[in-house]
């Protein structure tokens, strides 16, 4: 279960390297394997199922419609900015999306300004 977890982290790692975050620190969010900016988390790694993304709450709501094999949600994130994943049901592409808008939500507003959005090769 710890090795599922593991891989996971490494595909976020992976993936906000591949979309250029800059500023983004390795770290936990309650006890969880999270990436951070600017000292906030905006995706965590829950259990080898579920990947959690910060979200605004219109966001997410559209999401959760667009695609409830993917994203859902339980009680403990009813009105909250975030939104559980299921990390086997996510392409790449989409969860670097993804990625980009979560840490975009989270990123000090300077630094979220001078982010030009292209992907690093």
């Amino acid at each position: 279960m710890a090795g599922d977890v593991d891989a996971i982290f490494e595909r976020l790692k992976r993936l906000a390297a591949e979309a250029g975050l800059p500023d983004v620190e390795e770290s936990t969010s309650y006890g969880n394997p999270a990436l951070k900016v600017g000292g906030k988390s905006f995706v965590a790694v829950k259990n080898a199922e579920t990947i959690v993304i910060s979200i605004s709450l219109d966001d997410k709501d559209h999401l959760l419609e667009m695609a409830p094999d993917v994203y859902f949600q339980t009680d403990h994130y009813v009105g909250w900015p975030h939104l559980p994943v299921r990390a086997a049901m996510i392409g790449d592409a989409e969860l670097r999306l993804r990625l980009i808008g979560a840490w975009l939500f989270r990123a000090p507003k300077k630094l979220a300004a001078g982010f030009n959005g292209q992907a690093r090769s």
